[in-house]
């Protein structure tokens, strides 16, 4: 059966286990492995009643034994507890199909057990687990019905990383003038590291977390899923002395658009159901970027006709002229999106001047291209006025909304989101977030929610000097963290020089259109540079799809390499950068890849690397070899022509 309900046709108790046996002391251990055997959680209660869980991987230690528990207002759930029951082993299929992702269609099976504990003074608190070949997940719930609202000052969740373990973290920005934001650099790390240089003071590290653990032989990544309007969004505490990352909540002064509460701690009455600790596991860092457990612990999406949601491409015209907000800009990148075959334009900040004196969207409109518009947030937090605004864009003809600067992870703002997601889809409006959180799952239950920032995107050539230096590096990063949880807006294909010249080639900057998933990508620059493409570029930017029907890792090196095989239809491309500063060499069995296919063409760089593209086709062989030029990249479509 579809969305997460019991599959009764698959063995009841295959690669279930649960047992009682000695853990530091007198203790008992109940655990769930996933059908295969390979991932398995196990959670110890110790003699004073303490929780941890430990993760493995084909008995390979991923997580070591770390803390669980959640210090209430009125309860503690840290220590003194007892075990009341522990569930029969449930199994679930999650089929769906996904709007935007590196995989249209999803098709996992899930196990799944809940065990109760009470406190001492009887209070009950249940942790769920769940295993899939792609990872493990846990969450708490409070059974209990009250109308009091309960407060959690403190969650003890840890995750035990080895100390010879290696990682990629970003910083989480203290609260200021556009953070916290989820736009600083992910840095190569050991566990226990301080933060070193971010871009911003930071108060703690994000999630998604990459680490590469058990000597190298494993990949996994931290994140959360399904939190909505009932818990804040969370991060990691800073301190992480012997590798211990603890979860941490958003903090007191994520006030960015409006005066909230001076509680920032979760607070909910009863019962409760709190997010998705979220462990993703594989043997190759290619297995973390291709996971779909964030979305599979989700809910089903929400929406029952999807078929007005379209994904595609966009022209935008801020990024080439940021003072420029008159009419004939606006028309000028309408104009260029329908000369593209692009579905989309973006009309950024400024757009209701020129709309009043040009009618930008109706001019859109009679040219075939959809019209987006900006918004900001602090206008979208009451649900009457979001309502009522939503009703007159989608009546002004605007097919879809960025909302910008949100920068909170507070609970206030968790709360807003689906609610805005679920009032835009009313009126068949998309929704693109930026200066905003990362998504946890969303896209599958809101489909119209079609991407967001929450990255170090393009438009810090504008704002940050390393950025030249590190955006090849990052993009090979990115996608095996950031993207993970959801679409992404790079807003790619910047070639104009800004105030901080970029350094990555020009095919490299083509190729990360092509690398990031977003359902819809913003495209950067001018017309002008538009105009200037070959042929053959400008037909690939016209084929080239935003959201895949198949996607494989051929090449996952985080920080280094990354190439990717994708498919959408009869379409095929295989596309890779390069993030270091050192000449790389690629052999590719392009034979694997082109079934059906007689031809290939590539994309390289040209004499001048960092303007210039160079094309050519060939017969397929078995094998192309090539050498990846520093900061560089190359793009394949398989063809008959």
């Amino acid at each position: 059966m579809r969305n997460g309900l019991i599959d009764k046709t698959l063995p009841f108790l295959i690669g279930a286990i649960f047992l009682f046996s000695s853990f530091k002391a007198v203790s008992q251990s109940m655990g769930l492995s996933s059908k295969l055997g390979a991932n398995k959680i196990t959670v110890s209660l110790s003699k004073n009643g303490e929780l941890h869980y430990n993760v493995t991987r084909g008995n390979k230690r991923i997580i070591a034994d770390s803390p669980l528990g959640l210090v209430c207002d009125d309860q503690d759930f840290t220590s003194g507890l007892s075990l009341v029951n522990v569930s029969p082993i449930e199994m679930r299929r999650e089929n769906y199909e996904l709007k935007v992702s590196n995989v249209k269609t999803i098709n996992h099976v899930l196990e799944s057990r809940s065990i109760t504990f009470k406190n001492k003074s009887g209070a009950l608190m249940i942790i769920d687990l769940v295993t899939g070949n792609e990872g493990v997940a846990f969450r708490y719930r409070f059974p209990d019905q009250t109308n009091k609202p309960r407060v959690i000052k403190q969650e003890i969740t840890g995750f035990q990383i080895e100390k010879n373990a290696r990682g990629w973290l970003q910083p989480y920005n203290k609260a200021g003038k556009v953070t916290p934001g989820y736009e600083d650099f992910y840095f190569n790390i050991h566990p226990g590291d301080s933060i070193s240089n971010p871009r911003n003071p930071s108060v703690g590290w994000c999630m998604p977390a990459l680490f590469q653990v058990n000597d190298g032989k494993s990949w996994l990544l931290l994140a959360e899923s399904a939190t909505d309007g009932a818990f804040t969004g969370c991060h990691l505490q800073p301190d992480s002395r012997g590798g211990l990352y603890k979860i941490a909540f958003a903090e007191k002064d994520e006030k960015y658009t409006l005066p909230l509460s001076e509680n920032n701690h979760p607070t909910s009455t009863l019962p409760w159901t709190m997010p998705w600790r979220v462990i993703i596991v594989g043997d190759q860092a290619g297995d973390i970027l291709l996971s779909s457990l964030i979305t599979d612990l989700a809910p089903a999406s929400k929406l029952d006709d999807t078929s007005w949601i379209e994904g595609g491409k966009a022209t935008w015209s801020w990024w080439s002229h940021p003072e420029d907000h008159s009419p004939d800009r606006y028309n000028q990148f309408t104009d260029l999106a329908n000369s593209l075959g692009f579905g989309y334009t973006l009309f950024d900040a400024g757009w209701e001047k020129a709309d009043k004196e040009g009618g930008i969207i109706a001019k859109a409109a009679a040219r075939g291209v959809k019209p987006m518009v900006w918004g900001y947030s602090a206008g979208y937090f009451d649900a009457e006025k979001r309502r009522k605004r939503f009703k007159e864009l989608a009546a002004m003809g605007v097919k879809g909304v960025k909302i910008d600067f949100w920068c909170s992870d507070r609970q206030e703002v968790m709360a807003c989101l689906p609610t805005l997601f679920e009032d835009a889809a009313r009126e068949h409006l998309l929704i693109n977030l930026h200066g905003t959180t990362v998504p946890r799952g969303w896209h599958r239950t809101w489909p119209n929610f079609m991407t967001a920032e929450a990255v170090l995107g393009t438009e810090h050539y504008f704002y940050e000097a390393r950025y030249p230096d590190l955006a090849a590096e990052q993009n090979t990063v990115l996608p095996f963290t950031r993207n993970v949880a959801g679409p992404t807006d790079y807003t790619p294909f910047a070639l104009t020089i800004r105030k901080y010249p970029r350094l990555n080639t020009a095919v490299h900057e083509l190729a990360t259109a092509m690398v990031y998933t977003s359902g819809i990508i913003h495209f950067a620059d001018s017309k002008e540079m538009f105009d200037s493409l070959p042929v053959a570029v400008r037909q690939l930017l016209k084929d080239m799809p935003a959201s895949w029907d198949n996607t494989e890792s051929i090449v996952a090196e985080p920080g280094k390499q990354i190439i990717l095989a994708r498919q959408k239809g009869r379409l095929s491309y295989i596309v890779g950068i390069n993030g270091t500063n050192n000449v790389v060499p690629v052999k590719l069995n392009l034979a694997k890849y082109a079934k059906g296919f007689s031809k290939f063409k590539v994309i390289t760089e040209g004499a001048d690397s960092l303007m210039n593209f160079k094309t050519e086709t060939y017969l397929i062989t078995s094998t192309w070899q090539h050498s990846f030029a520093p900061k560089g990249g190359f793009i394949i479509q398989f063809t008959n022509e």
